[in-house]
């Protein structure tokens, strides 16, 4: 980015309030939720390594149905404003009470909880670029069934969905902890572009500080430390969910799907490498817009204080060339005052000391230039003849 491009306003800053619909004391369990969230929709997909049924579902007798129909059932929610659809498909698939106010409490940190039958995981996934938004997605993993709660439609599973469709890969050959591993996996790399966007914003903020910093910069920098703040948070106990499913002998996670978990772990590692990196920089740059400022600042003094210089012996010329002395009174009383001469010379003279001044300046690398210094010769010209490098002695045995 160069400094004639102009520079992206800066970010609003967004006070993020998550308040727990839950009242205290409640009793354990309790669904309550949120007035502004999204009435749900349902999606099926279906498949196994010969089949593959996809279609929108509703939560009763239909869907109870279709379950156990293929070796790998997965139920995508989008919205969590229908408690009672919750509650119904809590109680079809024996859900934990507990997961499932995790699910409509959607604060929660991404972590993982073994129940008897099966597995409840959340995972936080970002949407857009910057500022970064996140969401909380729950997954509850079964022997054969994959439920996944969203707050909203939209997500990053597009491709996970396509190569289920196009049989691309191994999913249709394994079980639902493969499902469920391609999609926090999904939801990790998701990371990637936002950070590059970091990145890119750095690096142009980095050239505006240095070229010209305003205090524009130092409230865009501020909001880039932000959200770098925001995706830390969100990808710290992403690392420690994935680490714990890695290590955690889950009945629901096969030895096989752990193998790919470990790469997942290792991407979560990436990030939180490169978010620290972009952390320091951030930092880093607010201390380069200070020392900018800085900078500038005593460059415009350093201009002020050689005018004034150059003024002060002008001023005195002007001063005592402007004493009102008789000259009939004495020869010695300012004799320029009745020469012919006089102005041009008294105007010559400050010509003379200004310039005289300025040239001591720039020899002194003051202005217009670096400091003037003895400059090092080559070996070769110090001492008239080549300087050859002494061999080093073999090593001995």
């Amino acid at each position: 980015m160069t400094a004639n491009q102009r520079s992206p306003a800066p970010e609003k800053r967004r006070t993020v309030q998550r308040k727990r619909r839950t009242p205290p004391g409640a009793s354990p369990g309790t669904l309550i939720a949120d007035p502004a969230a999204v009435q749900p929709v349902v999606r099926l997909i279906g498949y196994g390594p010969d089949d593959l049924e996809e279609r929108r579902v509703a939560v009763g007798e239909d869907l109870r149905a279709l379950i156990g129909r293929w070796p790998v059932t997965w139920i995508n929610v989008d919205g969590l404003a229908d408690v009672e659809l919750i509650q119904g498909l809590g109680e079809m698939f024996g859900l934990h009470r507990l997961a499932l106010e995790d699910v409509v409490n959607v604060h929660q940190r991404p972590k993982v909880e073994d129940y008897e039958d099966h597995a409840f995981i959340v995972t936080r996934m970002i949407h857009g670029e910057l500022p970064p938004a996140t969401e909380q997605v729950s997954l509850f993993l079964g022997e054969n069934f994959l439920l996944t709660f969203q707050e909203r439609p939209g997500d990053c599973f597009d491709l996970v969905r396509d190569r289920i469709r196009r049989r691309r890969g191994h999913i249709r050959e394994r079980g639902a902890d493969y499902l469920a591993y391609a999609l926090l996996d999904a939801v990790i790399d998701s990371y990637f572009p936002v950070l590059e966007a970091c990145g890119e914003r750095l690096e142009g903020l980095e050239d505006m500080v240095l070229d010209q910093p305003s205090g524009e910069h130092s409230a865009q920098i501020h909001d880039m430390k932000r959200n770098l703040l925001t995706l830390r948070r969100a990808i710290w106990p992403q690392r420690e969910m994935i680490n714990a499913l890695t290590r955690d002998t889950l009945a629901q996670v096969s030895d096989q799907t752990r193998v790919y978990l470990r790469d997942c772990y290792d991407h979560t590692v990436q990030l939180m490498d490169i978010v620290e990196t972009y952390r320091e920089i951030a930092s880093g740059l607010v201390d380069v817009y200070l020392s900018s400022v800085s900078a500038r600042m005593n460059e415009i003094m350093k201009l002020l204080t050689i005018i004034a210089t150059i003024f002060i012996p002008l001023g005195f010329i002007a001063g005592l060339y402007g004493m009102n002395f008789d000259t009939r009174a004495s020869p010695w009383n300012m004799p320029e005052l009745s020469w012919r001469w006089g102005y041009p010379f008294a105007l010559g003279l400050m010509a003379a000391v200004a310039i005289g001044l300025l040239m001591f300046f720039r020899n002194k690398g003051w202005i217009g230039g670096k400091t003037r210094g003895r400059r090092s010769r080559p070996p070769t010209q110090r001492t008239g003849r080549a300087v050859t490098a002494r061999p080093i002695p073999p090593e001995r045995s």
